[in-house]
């Protein structure tokens, strides 16, 4: 009996893209050392670049907080949302085990769990660039068919950095 082969990390994003109904553009790129010459690289503002950051909570469980380039999570703010009095950035390690990607490439799409998102009230516009599963890739996105699909609570969660 013969295995099926194994869903790269791209087509588990793009599949689950599709599944939402969420239209998608992957394209490659190089690698940056910062978030303003990676906006550069794609011709985006660094406002436009969403970064998805995996959250632990206290009792084991996660959320994805997607945050605007220039912003950092305000610990308070995502708190009080969420309504816990404890979060956490977990290492590379278990941010791996809990989405199935390495750090510097999360997205919320095709994560192997499918945690609770929640996106900053500045996560807008006709289109944002976040994570795509793999290294060299970015996905474009309308940021509000973003949200809408990934059914994310929307709030104020970040400051600037």
């Amino acid at each position: 009996m013969t295995q099926a082969p194994v869903p790269s990390e791209r087509d588990r994003v793009e599949a689950d893209a599709a599944a939402r109904g969420l239209e998608i553009s992957i394209v490659e790129r190089p690698a940056a050392s910062s978030l303003h010459e990676a906006a550069e690289l794609l011709g985006i503002d660094p406002g436009e670049i969403v970064k998805t950051l995996v959250v632990k909570r206290s009792d084991g469980t996660f959320l994805f907080a997607l945050v605007p380039g220039g912003r950092k999570i305000s610990w308070p703010k995502l708190r009080a949302v969420v309504g816990v009095n404890k979060l956490s950035l977990p290492d590379a390690a278990v941010a791996l085990g809990a989405t199935g990607y390495a750090r510097g490439t999360i997205t919320p799409l095709g994560s192997t769990t499918a945690w609770p998102v929640f996106a900053d009230v500045l996560v807008t516009g006709p289109r944002v660039a976040l994570g795509a599963g793999e290294h060299g890739l970015s996905a474009y996105v309308d940021a509000d068919a973003l949200v809408a699909a990934l059914d994310a609570t929307v709030a104020d969660i970040t400051d600037p950095e």
